[in-house]
């Protein structure tokens, strides 16, 4: 049979063995046993290639996108492993892996969940919104400048028009991000999640900011889990009486301080709309970022008589409910004598 073709080839001349070759090139090589390779050998060459399956992709997309990036030598031979074993699945996402990989180590490597490149931050209770974009720039690397320049509008993200800023609507939490996503991407997923959240929690959206400005000033102000409820207790029947709430929270935020346990005299004097020494009912938004016990913290208050409390151990939050003024003045002896105690004691009380 090879003697033969060969015979074929040279009978027809130069010009028709380019004809036959240029046109039947695969079946010439069946027959001769010249077919060409279709798969690397190895691991790749070591240049690095990013490679996203996206959440629908079926195995035929995958086996596309690897041979289109130089991964694989071949459509053929990622997908007739796909085919071998139909049992194969993929979780979407983005993988690192590399050039001219064989069809095996590939999809090795797309099945190892080390090669998954994801960026990941994490947002704790109680953060302000630039303690936020902080935490999400060291995660993610991006620049700060550009989350500052992202939460300069908060209305892109739905967020309704009460609201002075974007403080109060990042909801706490660790995310990861997809590599490629922006300083946008990111807080408008920060953002979704807090009206995720508050959807679950039965919160209408015209409620929505009153309610994350009350669980931001009890999660500035709780320390242990029963607590919030107290703390929202306190901050109802103040509200209900017509008292001024009078934390030092946010008379702390609209001075622009960091926090201490005592709030200096000029923030507790000062006439902005956040300090609640100075202005009747509830500031004019949310002071930090609550999460879900928080928020549920705010919308179910234990029943409770108290119009005052707190923390008289610093180390421990223990914190003292009162009723009374007298009460709630023996409390303030109380951590004023625990500050005094020892050494250790005083550096929390600084």
């Amino acid at each position: 049979m090879v003697l033969g073709i060969f015979s074929l080839l040279l009978g027809i001349g130069a010009a028709g063995a380019w004809y036959v070759w240029s046109n039947y090139e695969s079946q010439v090589r069946e027959v001769l046993g010249w077919e060409l390779p279709n798969d690397y050998a190895g691991t790749g060459n070591g240049t690095e290639v990013l490679v996203t399956i996206y959440s629908g992709e079926i195995g035929s997309d995958v086996a596309t996108s690897l041979f289109e990036q130089g991964v694989t030598m071949t459509f053929d031979a990622f997908y007739d492993l796909l085919l071998a074993d139909p049992t194969l699945s993929f979780v979407p996402g983005t993988y690192r892996l590399q050039e001219e990989m064989s069809a095996r180590s590939a999809l090795d490597a797309l099945l190892d969940p080390a090669n998954k490149v994801e960026l990941s931050a994490t947002v704790r209770e109680g953060l302000r919104a630039g303690e936020v974009i902080e935490a999400l720039s060291a995660g993610t690397g991006i620049p700060l400048a550009d989350y500052e320049a992202a939460i300069a509008d908060p209305s892109i993200y739905g967020i309704p028009d009460v609201a002075p800023n974007i403080e109060g609507y990042l909801f706490p939490a660790t995310y990861t991000f997809e590599p490629g996503s922006t300083a946008e991407d990111h807080i408008r997923r920060l953002v979704d999640e807090t009206f995720i959240r508050l959807d679950a929690a039965g919160v209408a959206p015209e409620d929505r900011h009153t309610v994350l400005t009350k669980a931001s000033l009890v999660q500035r102000e709780a320390r242990l889990a029963d607590d919030f409820y107290r703390v929202s207790r306190v901050v109802q029947n103040r509200l209900d009486n017509g008292w001024r709430l009078e934390l030092d929270s946010t008379a702390q935020y609209g001075a622009g301080e960091t926090g201490s346990v005592w709030s200096s005299g000029d923030a507790l004097g000062a006439d902005n709309p956040y300090n609640t020494y100075v202005i009747e009912g509830l500031p004019i938004g949310p002071i930090a970022a609550p999460g879900d016990l928080a928020i549920d913290a705010a919308l179910n208050p234990v029943e409770g008589p108290w119009f005052f409390f707190v923390t008289v151990n610093l180390a421990t939050g223990e914190t003292v409910f009162s009723e009374t003024v007298a009460q709630h003045e023996q409390a303030v002896a109380q951590l004023r004598a625990w500050c005094r105690a020892s050494e250790e004691n005083a550096a929390y009380c600084e």
